[in-house]
């Protein structure tokens, strides 16, 4: 079993079965995030935002047939971004992995997509299936890179009111393992239109600037005031991915995606609004024997969740337009 630092350096690998690779378009920036699960695992999703952008995910409703799934792709590129799960399914076809059907095995493969078009100026550049394919031809299951790679390298938060104000987010990972060999983990790539909190502190420590620019606005009292200048439009999203080694089916995955978003709702202020996609995933490899207590995963997963936001704020380094948090000294106070 992976403990200790080296668990929290490897993310989501360290749960087994689990490769991370990410294709980062260094000439806006852009990426996608490519997570595989070639022997298969089985997944459920909630989709909590209000301008989300999928693929497949209808398949992973209990009540629907397809009971694993091969890899999950989180993009950036907007609705362009879908594109890079064809890349990862051709991936996967040549090397013989999908569902059977006969004359053919069919990858199964949901994604999710970020809204970043807007940062770089050159929207013409976005994630396609050469990034999707890129990815997973670097997935491993070593240590996940965090920050500006992937799915979060045009990734941004704190645009409610004033996008000039915005600040730089990423890709955070992070990983939970009880001492019975259970291991909860996540990745997300962190856009959102609100702020970033840690909840350890309850402080922000990314998100809407103030207007000189050098220190934090923090939302919460904006908004108790009244002073947001205007709704966050539909250019944002979190999305990401929670597992676990525990043996689950798909209702019970659904759940824990379920229970994951309270965890995106502790780190980020405001979150799942309408300008907001927030779509977490959630995969159980079953390589753990243990017996299941349910609460348990979904509680560790909202834990994981946060955690993993918290990391794609600090981990971030900053770009034009947009500093990151190690570039912003926050009110003590």
């Amino acid at each position: 079993m992976v403990q200790g630092q080296n668990m929290q350096s490897r993310g989501l690998t360290a749960v087994e079965g689990i490769r991370v690779g990410h294709h980062t378009l260094t000439e806006r920036p852009t990426g996608c995030t490519v997570v595989l699960t070639e022997a298969g695992a089985v997944a459920g999703v909630d989709v909590r935002g209000a301008s989300p952008g999928t693929r497949e995910t209808d398949l992973l409703d209990p009540t629907n047939f397809i009971e694993k799934i091969h890899a999950v792709v989180l993009s950036g590129g907007s609705a362009f971004g879908l594109d890079s799960a064809s890349g990862v399914v051709r991936y996967l076809e040549e090397r013989g992995v999908g569902f059977d059907v006969g004359i053919a095995k069919v990858p199964i493969v949901p994604a999710a997509i970020l809204f970043d078009l807007q940062v770089g100026e050159k929207p013409g550049i976005r994630p396609g299936p050469d990034c999707g394919y890129k990815a997973a031809v670097a997935a491993s299951n070593g240590p996940v890179e965090e920050g500006n790679v992937g799915a979060g390298a045009g990734a941004t938060v704190g645009k409610l009111g004033a996008r000039d104000r915005a600040m730089k987010a990423g890709v955070g990972t992070s990983a939970i393992a009880l001492p019975d060999g259970l291991i909860v983990a996540a990745l997300v790539a962190v856009n959102a239109a609100g702020d970033i909190i840690d909840p350890a502190t309850g402080r922000v420590i990314a998100g809407l600037r103030t207007p000189d620019g050098n220190g934090l606005a923090d939302v919460r009292k904006l908004l108790r005031t009244g002073s947001v200048p205007q709704p966050a439009r539909a250019q944002n999203t979190t999305i990401g991915v929670v597992a676990t080694n525990a043996r689950l089916n798909k209702a019970q995955a659904n759940k824990v995606a379920q229970m994951a978003h309270d965890g995106l709702a502790r780190a980020i202020s405001p979150a799942h609004t309408i300008g907001d996609g927030d779509t977490l995933f959630a995969l159980a490899t079953g390589t753990w024997e243990g017996e299941v207590n349910l609460t348990t995963v979904g509680a560790l997963a909202a834990e994981a969740t946060a955690d993993a936001i918290v990391r794609a704020a600090l981990t971030a380094k900053g770009i034009p337009g947009y500093p990151a948090a190690v570039d912003i000294v926050a009110d003590p106070k």
